[in-house]
């Protein structure tokens, strides 16, 4: 089996490269590749690559992912996240081909304190949800197999995050100000791939399972509950840690105001995949401390 990855040097793409070595040749490209285009900028070029590569399975991990920034460039956001993903379900049906495509709980308007299904209605509030949303419908559209795999709060050990920078932060000040009220749960990039290997070896065998599905760490937290977690066990395990325990406050989000409105809600139901893959989810302080054990 011929896999043909986009995006290979993001943090999920450099854990798909792992999780996806083992289903069979991995032909893994980022923009910055020369020999094959791997710039979700050039359409033409996309278009060629996977006629050229020929793949059974595309994976796309690539993505304009800069959420406040897409909100000054609305038509280079809309191009990587909508028309090349386009472009990729039109070849993958023209071949057979399955799609492996990534969004966000950015399609959802944050409202309520539920849950998220996939059948529920979308209402994005920024440039980067309605142009994540135009590629999931563009895929849908195309009548090509795929698996659409909606996540949020991602992280990994590899690059910068969340818990690097709550850990930074705390080495160098006596107070920090963290969100208390976005609440969703931190998903490990490590977890993204692994499910995705799953699904694939699945896909293969049951085309049946072509769909949209939630994928996020079991449990829920806030920002705030998530960088006290970080720091106390970084304090724990010997990091010399500047902010006390109770200087670490909870505000709200209209206290950090940015160009791209943030849900507050982005708990996402996980059930259909669980079903479907026959799957458990680990509980998202697992994974988060393990990619701390790799980090301190």
């Amino acid at each position: 089996m011929k896999i043909l990855l986009f995006g290979k040097n993001g943090q999920v793409g450099w854990e798909l490269q792992r999780s996806l070595a083992p289903l069979g040749e991995v032909v893994a490209l980022d923009v910055s590749d020369r020999v094959m285009c791997g710039d979700l900028n050039d359409l033409a070029g996309i278009a060629k690559t996977i006629q050229t590569v020929a793949p059974d399975v595309i994976v796309n991990a690539a993505a304009h992912t800069a959420v406040d920034k897409a909100e000054s460039e609305p038509e280079f956001a809309h191009t990587l996240n909508a028309s090349a993903v386009e472009v990729m379900a039109q070849e993958a049906k023209r071949s057979g081909a399955w799609l492996v495509h990534y969004s966000t709980d950015y399609v959802f308007d944050g409202s309520g304190n539920q849950p998220r299904q996939e059948t529920d209605a979308t209402a994005p509030l920024s440039v980067y949800g309605k142009s994540k949303l135009a590629g999931e419908a563009a895929i849908i559209a195309s009548g090509c197999k795929h698996l659409i795999f909606r996540t949020s709060w991602v992280y990994a050990a590899r690059g910068g995050n969340f818990a690097k920078t709550m850990l930074k932060l705390a080495k160098e000040r006596e107070l920090l100000n963290v969100i208390n009220d976005q609440i969703g749960a931190p998903t490990g990039a490590d977890l993204l791939a692994d499910v995705t290997a799953h699904a694939i070896r699945t896909a293969l065998q049951s085309a049946d399972v072509s769909g949209l599905y939630h994928l996020v760490a079991g449990g829920e937290t806030s920002w705030h509950e998530y960088a006290k977690f970080v720091i106390e066990y970084a304090r724990q395990n010997g990091v010399e840690i500047k902010v006390p325990v109770d200087a670490i406050k909870a505000v709200p989000t209209s206290a950090f105001p940015t160009p791209a409105t943030r849900p507050l809600n982005s708990r996402l139901n996980t059930d259909k995949l669980k079903t479907t893959f026959n799957l458990q989810l680990p509980h998202w302080q697992i994974g988060v401390t393990r990619m701390l054990t790799e980090i301190l």
